[in-house]
C-alpha cells in the first residue's frame, strides 16, 4: 500500500507499507509454525491459504495480499481473511516494513518478546523520540528499543535523518514510519517548546538503568524469561565449586557451632543491633580463627548434589536462586592476626583461603578504594571482595541472569551483617566497587568472573563513635 499523509509532523512523502509473517514463520497443511509455537488453522479456504504462503515468503503489500483472498475466496472472504489477519496481528505473528519514495527501506516492526504487532494510528500533534528509547545493534540491524515494549523497530540507513529530526523535535516525519515508532513505544507528545517527560518521574531514570529495570521486570518484553538454557549446547555447566589454584592454601579451622548457637544473642537482638561499623581496633586486630568463622557460617558449601538439567548444584548456609551459588568472596587482608596479607580466595568445598597474589600496586587500588567509599580514616583490617562466576547463572537463565545474581549479593550482604554483628566484629557493606582494579588483581577474565560487591571487615573498637548523618547506616 502507499501512503501520502497530512499528519501535521509529517511529510508528504509517498511511502509503500508491507507485511510478513515473523522471519522463520512456516505454513503447510493448515499449521503455521513459529519461534512463539504452533499454530492450528483448520478448514482455511484457498484464498486465505494462499495469502499465509506468500507472507510466509516475505514482504507483501495488503493490495496483494487482497488480491490473492478476493481471487481464491471471493469479496466474500475478505471479512474471515481480516479476521485472521486481526488474530496473527494480536499475537504478534506479523513483521510490518515501511519503504521510502525511492524504494529504500525505512524501518520494520518487529517482536521481541510476547505483544501485539497491530499498528497503531500515527499520533496527532508535534511528537518526538522518547528520551529512554535506545538505539542498540542486532544482528547486523540497527534496532530502535522502548523500554518495556515487546517491539523494536529495525531501521535502514534512510531513517536516520528522521530520527535526528524526531530527536530535535523538528520533525517532518514520513506517517507510516511514525505508526511504526508509535507501536513500538518509542514515541512522545512534545514539540520544540513542551517536552512532557520531563515533567514526569520518568525523567529521574537514566535510560540504561530503565531499560535494564524493565526488561527483567517485564515478562513480556524479553525474549527468554526464567531458565531458558540459552547456550547449553555450546558450554558445560561449570562446577558448583571453582577449581583448587596452583598456589599455597591456608587451611582455616572448623568453628564448634553448637557451642556457638549458646552463646550468641538471639536473632532478634543481632536483628536490632545491626549498623555499619566504620572503624577497626588497630590494637586488637582480626583474627584468622574470626575470619575462618564468618566464612564458614556464611558461605561454606554444606554439600553439593545433581539438578535434573545435569548442573552440579550447591547447599550454602545462605539461599540462591536455582540452588546455582555463583558467588565467590575473596578477603583482601591487610591486618588480620595470624594471616599474611595478600590478597586470597575462599574455597568454600574445602574451607580454606588460597593466596592469590601479595600486597602491591595491583591489590593498593582496591583497598584505596574500599577505604574512601567507607569514609575510613586508615586502611580497613579486610576487604571482602564478591566475585560471581556469571557462567554458573547465565548457563541456565537468560533475562533474569544478571538481577539474580544482584539478588544473591544483597543475600550474601544481610548474611555477612548478621552473622558478624552476633560475633561482635565490625562491617560495612559498600555501595559500589571497580570490576576492572579486580580483574587486574585477580587475572580473572571480568566477563567470566567479575566483582559485584564489597564489605569492609575487621575488630570492633572498644567505644563505637556515633555515625554521621552522611555516612547511612
Amino acid at each position: 500500500m502507499t501512503t501520502t499523509t497530512t499528519h501535521p509532523g509529517a511529510t508528504s512523502a509517498i511511502c509503500t507499507e508491507a507485511t510478513r509473517l515473523v522471519r522463520g514463520a512456516t505454513f503447510g497443511d493448515g499449521q503455521l509454525t513459529t519461534r512463539f509455537g504452533t499454530l492450528r488453522l483448520k478448514s482455511l479456504p484457498p484464498g486465505a491459504e494462499a495469502a499465509l504462503r506468500a507472507l510466509a515468503d516475505g514482504d507483501r503489500a495488503d493490495a496483494d495480499i487482497t488480491g490473492l483472498v478476493v481471487a481464491g475466496d471471493g469479496e466474500a472472504g475478505l471479512l474471515r481473511w481480516q479476521m485472521l489477519r486481526g488474530r496473527l496481528d494480536a499475537m504478534g505473528l506479523l513483521e510490518h516494513t515501511v519503504t521510502g519514495p525511492d524504494g529504500t527501506p525505512l524501518a520494520r516492526l518487529v517482536a521481541v518478546g510476547r505483544g501485539s504487532t497491530a499498528l497503531r494510528a500515527a499520533p496527532r500533534g508535534p511528537v518526538r523520540l522518547s528520551r529512554h528509547a535506545l538505539l542498540l545493534p542486532a544482528d547486523g540491524v540497527l534496532t530502535l528499543r522502548a523500554p518495556g515494549s515487546p517491539l523494536a523497530v529495525e531501521l535502514g540507513a534512510a531513517a536516520m535523518e528522521f530520527l535526528t529530526a524526531l530527536t530535535a523535535r523538528t520533525e517532518r516525519t514520513p506517517a507510516p514510519l511514525l505508526r511504526l515508532l508509535a507501536t513500538a513505544g518509542a514515541l512522545e507528545p512534545g514539540g520544540p517548546d513542551t517536552d512532557a517527560e520531563a515533567c514526569r518521574g520518568s525523567i529521574q531514570w537514566d535510560p540504561v538503568d530503565l531499560a535494564f529495570h524493565t526488561r527483567t521486570r517485564t515478562p513480556a518484553a524479553a525474549p527468554g524469561y526464567g531458565g531458558t538454557y540459552p547456550h547449553a549446547d555450546r558450554f558445560p555447566p561449570e562446577p558448583a565449586a571453582a577449581p583448587a589454584a596452583d598456589g599455597p592454601a591456608v587451611p582455616l579451622p572448623v568453628p564448634d557451632l553448637d557451642a556457638i548457637a549458646a552463646r550468641e544473642p538471639s536473632l532478634t537482638e543481632v536483628l536490632e543491633g545491626r549498623t555499619s561499623t566504620r572503624a577497626h581496633d588497630p590494637e586488637a586486630p582480626l583474627t584468622l580463627d574470626q575470619l575462618g568463622e564468618l566464612l564458614y557460617r556464611t558461605v561454606r558449601i554444606r554439600s553439593t548434589f545433581t539438578g535434573s538439567d545435569g548442573q552440579e548444584l550447591a547447599d550454602r548456609p545462605l539461599p540462591s536462586g536455582g540452588a546455582v551459588h555463583e558467588l565467590e568472596v575473596y578477603p583482601l587482608v591487610t591486618n588480620c592476626a595470624g594471616l599474611e596479607p595478600g590478597l586470597y580466595r575462599y574455597a568454600p568445598d574445602r574451607h580454606e583461603l588460597q593466596l592469590v597474589g601479595a600486597p602491591g600496586p595491583a591489590t593498593a587500588p582496591l583497598v584505596k578504594e574500599a577505604r574512601d567509599a567507607a569514609m575510613m580514616t586508615g586502611d580497613p583490617q579486610v576487604v571482602l571482595l564478591v566475585a560471581a562466576r556469571f557462567g554458573r547463572v547465565m548457563w541456565k537463565y537468560e533475562t533474569v541472569a544478571y538481577p539474580l545474581i544482584l539478588k544473591h549479593v544483597g543475600v550474601l550482604y544481610q548474611t555477612v551483617y548478621l552473622v558478624a554483628t552476633a560475633m561482635g566484629l565490625a562491617v560495612c557493606a559498600l555501595g559500589g566497587g571497580d570490576t576492572t582494579a579486580f580483574a587486574a588483581a585477580t587475572g580473572r577474565d571480568p566477563l567470566l568472573e567479575g566483582s559485584v560487591g564489597e564489605l569492609v571487615l575487621g575488630s570492633r573498637p572498644p567505644a563505637r563513635p556515633e555515625p554521621s548523618a552522611a555516612a547511612g547506616d
